[in-house]
């Protein structure tokens, strides 16, 4: 018989407590604590916040949105790449128990309209353009089918400088009084993950969920008022605004967004420029910072940690950022939207193997298991199984779909993460594939049956599966196989124009494959793993292959 201790089973056992408040609460505790401090430096725009200015601004803003008429509960969403006034819009939201939606910036209409309708978006704050982007023109094709869409709010314009005059002529009194209403437990965020049905799903999240688990990764990385912390990560994920803004914001520690978009030489130079402390990004982020032809150019000593997160690192990029970029506590870390992120995390001290082929060991007041998923008894130390993870962490459910909640979160309060993972003597844990067809390119979670839903709106295509396929920069790539309607041609690229301003170009297949038949077994299931090896043979992709495996 298998001993307790033998089981994959762990709980982060922790004397250091739960944070018991609100989201503006401890904002506000932490601008009485640090008021001179930096709180906020938006490179590109040279802006700068102290936390007694950012507490202060988020206040009036959260005041100016209460004058629109934005009530607890009520829907927010924001759509723009990463900037100071999405910061400020994170922070006012959750003072006056507002929800904050996060919408994709790569989302085209046909994303963004279903986002939009899903969540009952009342108030959307958008940028204008971004890269090839129109928001606007997006926003006026899809706005009208939604009712629940009242106003929209363009960044950089009068609309949005005038919500922070209103905030401050409106005075504290109302804000006040709506914060004595507003509990931890209260929903305060959507994130929108691919669907494995075919559409994303909204999975709601509270001031409890987020607060505390982005102090707990603070306290993993070791941050204190003097850390000064570079996010090229998206604010729409988790990994920016958790990870990133409620991690700095718990410790009195700085937000420093190099630019709106991921680019590695302003990275790099934000780095530099502020001395930063810690740099966070997916291993494909790192490798560009690395591949520069100028990267030695940059003075990085500043440096101490940093998170790398999103897919599987490479032992060998592992190396260089701990040596080349200065970086000898860098931690890997692992979770899901749907918990708030983060499960487990390395250690500062945890050795080279360790960060490479392991993804860390249970978050605090955490529990993971390893389980049979056919009998959902938690497996031996050693065995494979599906993770699952239960506490205060896991998401309120998937917003508006109880049945989808149902499936992801069982009766004991154990959320399924549908990933295959190994514990070891020591309660490191590896995750050794998944048990859902998710993909993940460069960081970016894709789920096949959403993409494969989209492809079969095109009219030559009868029949689509959609497989992950290695690639040696973006750890994986979408391929199609396809089965076309008689008398049909089509090709690769035509189906990359057809996809092209419809879905976001991270979901768009580099490959396309046309079939008369898929593999599948006798009792008519479609075999991926099979088409999976059909396509690494016959697109030479057998070295790639070989060192994502690695």
């Amino acid at each position: 018989m298998t001993t307790a201790s033998e089981l994959s089973y762990s709980h982060g056992a922790s004397a250091q407590p739960l944070l018991g408040e609100t989201i503006g609460a401890n904002l506000h505790r932490m601008a009485t604590r640090y008021p001179a401090s930096e709180a906020v430096v938006d490179v590109p725009t040279g802006r700068r916040w102290t936390y007694e200015q950012l507490d202060g601004d988020t206040d009036s803003l959260a005041a100016g949105l209460m004058t629109l008429g934005i009530a607890n509960g009520d829907r927010v969403g924001i759509w723009a790449p990463n900037c100071a006034e999405w910061v400020l819009l994170q922070y006012a939201t959750a003072k006056i128990g507002a929800i904050l939606v996060n919408i994709n910036p790569a989302y085209r209409s046909h994303e963004l309209g279903y986002v939009l309708q899903q969540s009952g978006i009342r108030m959307l704050v958008s940028a204008e353009s971004f890269r090839t982007s129109d928001y606007r023109a997006m926003v006026d094709e899809v706005s009208g089918e939604l009712p629940d869409l009242e106003k929209v709010i363009y960044l950089g314009t009068v609309d949005w400088d005038g919500l922070l005059v209103t905030g401050i002529a409106a005075g504290a009194d109302a804000l006040v009084a709506r914060a004595a209403t507003l509990a931890f437990d209260d929903p305060i965020n959507i994130q929108y993950t691919s669907g494995t049905t075919g559409f994303p799903k909204g999975a709601t999240l509270s001031h409890h969920n987020i607060l505390n688990n982005a102090f707990f990764i603070g306290e993993g990385c070791r941050y204190t008022e003097a850390d000064r912390v570079c996010i090229p990560v998206p604010f729409y994920h988790c990994f920016g605004m958790v990870l990133g803004n409620l991690a700095c914001t718990t410790h009195g520690a700085c937000i420093v967004i190099p630019a709106p978009g991921f680019e590695p030489a302003a990275t790099l130079a934000a780095v530099q420029g502020e001395k930063c402390t810690s740099l966070y990004g997916v291993p494909t982020m790192f490798i560009a910072e690395l591949g520069l032809a100028d990267f030695a150019s940059y003075d990085l000593s500043s440096l101490r940690t940093g998170i790398m997160a999103g897919s599987p690192c490479p032992v060998e990029v592992m190396k260089r950022v701990l040596s080349e970029m200065h970086m000898p506590e860098v931690e890997i870390a692992y979770g899901m939207t749907e918990t708030s992120p983060v499960s487990t995390q390395t250690g500062a001290d945890d050795d080279m193997e360790r960060r490479v082929s392991t993804v860390g060991r249970v978050h605090p007041h955490v529990e993971i298991k390893v389980i049979d998923p056919e009998t959902g008894l938690v497996q031996p130390r050693g065995s494979h199984g599906e993770l699952c993870t239960r506490g205060y962490s896991v998401m309120l459910g998937y917003w508006n779909e109880p049945d989808k909640t149902a499936e992801a979160i069982d009766a004991g309060r154990w959320m399924h993460t549908g990933d295959l993972a190994v514990m070891d003597e020591a309660g490191y844990l590896n995750i050794v594939g998944r048990i859902k067809d998710m993909v993940i390119r460069g960081g970016e979670n894709v789920y096949p049956r959403e993409v494969e839903e989209f492809l079969y709106t095109h009219p030559d295509i009868e029949d689509v599966q959609v497989i992950g396929v290695p690639d040696a920069r973006y750890g994986e790539e979408l391929c199609a196989w396809v089965k076309l309607r008689s008398g049909s041609a089509l090709d690769a690229e035509q189906v990359r124009v057809f996809c092209t301003g419809k879905i976001a170009h991270y979901k768009i297949p580099r490959y396309v494959r046309v079939t008369d038949e898929f593999p599948m077994t006798v009792t008519g299931k479609v075999q991926k793993f099979k088409m999976r090896e059909v396509s690494i043979t016959e697109l030479g992709l057998e070295h790639a292959a070989a060192t994502k495996t690695a």
